[in-house]
């Protein structure tokens, strides 16, 4: 059994029933587990609100194959960080035949990694920041001389701010380079970028509206993100219709640039001048009650459980086929 992709097969359900026996897949073995188990935990109860006949599964405590034997008909990826964002899960579900939500091997494997976004996305004309790719600590005087200070320090392949660090001071930049180093090989040092934060999350090629972040903290770490209730979200983000528009236009190119697919995220900064600069885009986005993608889809007027229930449809563009047909 295999996966083939065809993007005219998605389709309105209708009923539950026509999705068959869904498993949300979260938890895993990533620095985001905890978050991966809120998401879970959150489409899990939305799916079985709606109706639909879906499942937990951990792939910390079961193996892959035993979605077969459940009777799995689809998966609803809730998985955050490495294993499960990056495209090893999305390979996996493939060789099982068992379609899946969201970004495909591709699209995942790139969107998970910010030096490859960056790369792709300054080929595609969508500004994004200045960075330097940090292969050791050899690499941190030519990386200061370059971006100035104040800096960021960001693991390429981790997500929800894991390992991230504002450097303001030179002497710091080391101490910075290894806390991202521990918990990643790929390490990058970006220009600080002193503007608002805006994000605009991706529905099956619908851009939603923008959020404008403001965080009490240094800026949008996982602590803002998950444990703090001072943190600011401005939905509408107060752009003007024209602002708001080009912010959309770069949102879904950037979620194409990647090759990403169904639903997710592309982040930004405003520079001094106001003009937008890609941070990352996110394949598989937290569903938490913290979460960005809901409240946009909230302010679009979906609610959170239609929300899931749409975002279940996109696996239907994954069809099993059977090995010689």
């Amino acid at each position: 059994m295999r996966i083939r992709q065809d993007k005219s097969a998605v389709r309105s359900v209708k009923t539950p029933g026509e999705f068959g026996r869904v498993a949300v897949i979260f938890g895993g073995t990533s620095t985001e587990r905890e978050v991966s188990l809120k998401t879970g935990a959150a489409v899990l109860a939305a799916l079985q609100r709606r109706g639909v006949a879906a499942f937990g599964f951990d792939p910390r405590e079961q193996l892959l194959p035993e979605l077969l034997a459940r009777g799995t008909d689809r998966v609803w990826i809730a998985l955050h960080g490495p294993g499960g964002e990056d495209g090893t899960l999305q390979g996996a579900l493939e060789c099982l035949g068992l379609p899946y939500t969201g970004s495909g091997v591709m699209g995942s494997a790139i969107g998970m990694d910010k030096l490859r976004t960056k790369r792709l996305a300054q080929a595609a004309g969508i500004p994004t920041s200045d960075y330097v790719e940090l292969s050791g600590e050899q690499d941190l005087e030519a990386a200061l001389a370059r971006l100035k200070l104040p800096l960021i320090v960001k693991p390429a392949t981790q997500g929800s701010s894991v390992g991230m660090t504002k450097v303001e001071r030179a002497q710091d930049f080391a101490a910075a380079y290894r806390v991202a180093a521990a918990v990643d090989h790929s390490v990058l040092a970006e220009a600080w970028i002193s503007g608002a934060e805006y994000t605009v999350s991706i529905l099956n090629g619908r851009a939603l509206p923008s959020i404008r972040i403001q965080p009490a903290t240094t800026f949008y770490d996982y602590e803002a993100k998950y444990l703090r209730n001072d943190t600011q979200y401005f939905c509408p983000s107060g752009l003007s219709k024209p602002a708001e528009e080009h912010l959309a236009a770069l949102g879904l190119a950037a979620f194409a640039a990647v090759g990403a697919e169904g639903w997710g995220r592309a982040d930004f900064m405003m520079d001094g001048s106001g003009r937008p600069q890609l941070l990352e885009v996110n394949t598989v986005p937290g569903m938490t009650d913290h979460s960005l993608v809901p409240m946009a889809a909230k302010a679009a007027g979906l609610s959170f459980d239609e929300l899931v229930w749409r975002i279940l449809e996109s696996s239907f563009t994954r069809v099993p086929i059977k090995a010689g047909s």
